[in-house]
Parts: C-alpha cells; structure tokens; sequence
C-alpha cells in the first residue's frame, strides 16, 4: 500500500485578516456589504433608496420606490432611473417624472439622471420607524443652565439627556473606541 500525504498547511496571505480577532460593529459592517448589492442593481449610492422620502417627498414615496439607475457605458451620468410604482399612481408620476429627475440630481448635485422609466408593480412598504417616548424634564439641580443655550432643538435634546440620566439607576456605562479597539 502506499502511504497517502497530506497536503501542506496554507499560509494565510498578508493581505487575509486572521479569522477571530476583535467583534465588529454591524452597524460597520453592514454598509460595505449592502454596497456591493447596491451597485450590482445600479445604485451608486445606496442613500438613493433608504432617502427616498427625503428626495422626492413624502407623497411620491409612498407610491413609488427606486428599483435602479443604469448609466452609459463608462459614464457616472445621464444615467437611466427606473421607479417601481403603485399601478394606478403611474400615471401622475409620468407626468412629475421632470421634478423627479430634478430632485434626484440635486440630491447627487450633479446631473446622475437623464430620464425616468416607469415599471408597475407592487411597493414594498416600509416599516414606520418607532417614534421614541418623550423626554423626560430636566431636574430642578439644574437650574438654568440649560435655558441659556438659544438653539431649541440642543437643548430639549440635552434636556432628554439629563432627564433620562436623573432617572436612571446606575452610571451609565460608556465605550471609548480608539482605532478600532474599544475600551
């Protein structure tokens, strides 16, 4: 009989992380992921999508979603948006289909989008985010410390601050991350 050997063991390559090591955040690694998908459907940014509201506005939103942008080829603009939209709103967003590629090219701040094709199907519809609870009142400790700040939206943000730390049982805990280590 003869004898079988094994193959040698790899070396990891200089360039390959060592399996293990420090956990990182999802929040970290969920972008670099989603970019590769993104970019696959035609998305240069994937703000395109999770600001979608924000570009067209609320109304146009909730009937329409974006499915891609196709750009010429070996260009970043005159690109192609294709929208998928609610069946009967098709229409209405023919007709608002400049606004729309005005928006979008403002929201790149250069012209991305040349045109917008439409495709009718149903939406997706997103989750409403959970609106969190209303802050607490500052304390009395405090005094007036905090009225002498003029932007009103700091300060009922640092008023929840120090309502939520007064009611809370214990210090909270804080993470001091220093080139990706945390402490």
């Amino acid at each position: 009989m003869t004898e079988r050997k094994s193959p040698p063991a790899r070396k990891p390559a200089a360039s390959e992380r060592p399996r293990g090591g420090a956990a990182r955040q999802l929040c970290d690694i969920v972008p670099s992921a989603g970019g590769a998908a993104f970019r696959r459907f035609g998305f240069v940014q994937s703000s395109v999508v999770t600001r979608w509201p924000e570009i067209v506005g609320a109304r146009y939103a909730e009937v329409s979603a974006p499915e891609s942008i196709r750009f010429p080829a070996g260009k970043r603009a005159e690109g192609v948006l294709t929208l998928m939209v609610d069946g009967a709103h098709a229409p209405m967003l023919q007709h608002v289909a400049p606004a729309i590629v005005e928006r979008v090219n403002r929201f790149f701040g250069y012209p991305a989008v040349a045109r917008v094709t439409i495709r009718q199907g149903a939406i997706a519809r997103v989750a409403p985010r959970r609106t969190t609870p209303a802050p607490r009142p500052a304390p009395v400790e405090l005094g007036d410390s905090l009225r002498a700040i003029a932007d009103p939206e700091l300060r009922a943000c640092l008023e929840g601050l120090a309502g939520a730390l007064a009611a809370a049982e214990a210090p909270p805990i804080l993470k001091l991350e220093v080139k990706g280590r945390v402490r």
